[in-house]
């Protein structure tokens, strides 16, 4: 080994060491209280609702497929919020939704809503010190899931390497929850792209506005998240809180070029809500969610809770399972209980994204390494095509789509026999069910999870997607008249880079 070798390692060492000295192993915190807000305007709404409805039912939910509703859902449950703000998310962007979302959120601590936010560190990129400044305000806490422990350049990432075992446990759940009576739970993060206003890419996302007692276990959920030990107060990552509130870039609300004004105060977010309301539909609902903290985070051969809860729901269905997943990986053992259910003449289709629609060509690879398996298997594939017709029907804006803005799929969403759907952030891939924690809505009733199955079966014809066959041992894509023998919209390079991807041994953690 030479000179220039041993110092390398040697200063990556060094490195690790001291970046894993700046912070504490865990955090313990007193356990945070639930405690059910009986007198705000939006108990007031929600027990309303209720009060001419003699049914078994005890939560109510609305799907939410468009980005305008999804975002004006968040907007007008913060302006009309009097006592808690619970937020839980994966990424949240400092673009024009994101910043608007957080000008909206400080107004609600600036007239004494409590506004709790608990982000994954992942994506944080470097803004630690903004958020230990809105963390200042009286009435805002903001906490960082399993933060690395240094923060910034070089030495974030090798200390990430350092404790890979557990670093490598992100949080992906998503929950958004007002006064303890509505929540908005599913697949989207925050950032324009999840809410139809990138000039980039704009993702076919989907979530649900729940309320009843769905929404208790949702509470429940964040509260584990909460005062789990790897929870950190912003205020730990960082020393800088010299970033004045001032500096903080002010937005105008976003803007739609044809859907109405956003809820921007309480009277317009009183009428949007009050015109919302009767659409929900009462159903059973359940909201399962993972542990914070794996009981062995060097095991990553044992699915986790959300990924059991799948497995089960497929194992006793009789007809059919609808899959609609950005990500879409399956191992041996996986593929093989699919294939016994397909053997006793269960239909299983699966929508994901085509290698042009998808914003990760690594996480596509490992896709493409399984397409061959599910297809021998029996398992029906459709991939999005990034001109789909979707685009235009959600965001009413064709310079939102293709050719002008790429167009890709992000929900995450499983019907099984049409009476049973689920929604959250559990993509069907090996990263959802052996490494992240996610969540995931279980809706127990017949309309909703047809409408669903609805959604997800118009998204696989071939105005939508490519479907792909096998033939005599090779795969082909159709669509009408029309076959591929590759993927189709793509380049030579990026199908290279693909199979090259595909030889790395990675396939988990993508």
């Amino acid at each position: 080994m030479s000179v220039l070798q041993r110092f390398s390692i040697t200063l990556i060492f060094v490195v690790i060491l001291t970046g894993c000295s700046s912070l504490p192993d865990q955090v313990i915190h007193q356990t945070s209280l639930i405690t059910a807000n009986e007198t705000s305007p939006l108990y007031d709404l929600t027990n309303s609702y209720w009060l001419d409805k003699d049914i078994p039912e005890t939560s109510a939910v609305l799907i939410q497929d468009d980005g305008w509703n999804a975002l004006a859902q968040r907007l007008a449950l913060i302006e009309t919020a009097k006592y808690s703000i619970d937020i839980q998310y994966y990424i949240w962007n400092s673009d024009n939704s994101g910043l608007y979302l957080a000008q909206r959120l400080k107004a609600a601590a600036d007239r004494g809503v409590k506004v709790r936010v608990m982000l994954d560190d992942i994506n944080l990129n470097q803004r630690e010190n903004v958020l230990a400044k809105l963390d200042n305000h009286p009435h805002i806490d903001i906490r960082i899931f399993n933060p690395t422990p240094s923060r910034d350049g070089l030495s974030k990432w090798l200390s990430f390497v350092g404790d890979f075992s557990r670093l490598n446990r992100r949080m992906h759940n998503k929950s958004f929850t007002v006064d303890g009576v509505l929540s908005v739970v599913g697949g989207r993060n925050i950032g324009d792209e999840y809410f139809d206003l990138s000039d980039e890419i704009n993702f076919r996302d989907r979530d649900a506005l729940v309320m009843g007692s769905a929404v208790s276990e949702i509470q429940t959920s964040f509260a584990a998240y909460w005062d789990s030990r790897w929870s950190y107060p912003i205020n730990l990552l960082t020393d800088n809180t010299s970033v004045e509130l001032s500096a903080i870039p002010l937005v105008k609300a976003p803007h739609y070029q044809h859907y109405p004004p956003l809820p921007q105060d309480n009277e317009s977010a009183n009428l949007f809500l009050h015109a919302l309301i009767d659409k929900l539909i009462p159903v059973e609902a359940t909201f399962i969610y993972d542990l914070p903290v794996p009981v062995n985070s060097s095991n990553t051969d044992t699915p986790k809770k959300t990924a059991k809860l799948l497995a089960e729901l497929g194992h006793n269905a009789q007809q059919q399972i609808l899959i609609e997943s950005a990500y879409l990986i399956f191992d041996k053992r996986q593929l093989a209980a699919l294939k016994i259910l397909i053997d006793n003449d269960i239909q299983i289709k699966a929508l994901t994204n085509s290698m042009a629609s998808n914003d990760l060509l690594a996480n596509h690879s490992g896709y493409a390494g399984k397409r061959h398996a599910m297809l021998k298997n029996g398992i029906q594939l459709f991939e999005l095509k990034p001109e789909s017709e979707l685009c235009e029907v959600s965001t009413k804006d064709i310079d939102k789509c293709v050719p002008n803005v790429a167009f890709g799929l992000h929900a995450k969403s499983a019907v099984f026999d049409r009476k049973i759907a689920t929604i959250g952030s559990f993509n069907f891939n090996l990263r959802s069910t052996y490494l992240n924690t996610e969540s995931v809505l279980v809706i127990n009733n017949e309309q909703v999870a047809n409408t669903l199955a609805d959604h997800i079966e118009q998204a696989m014809q071939e105005n939508n997607s490519w479907q792909l066959n096998l033939e005599n041992g090779d795969i082909y894509w159709r669509s009408g008249t029309q076959s591929w023998t590759s993927d189709p919209e793509t380049g030579q390079w990026e199908r290279i880079k693909s199979k090259f991807i595909q030889l790395l041994p990675i396939e988990k953690y993508l």
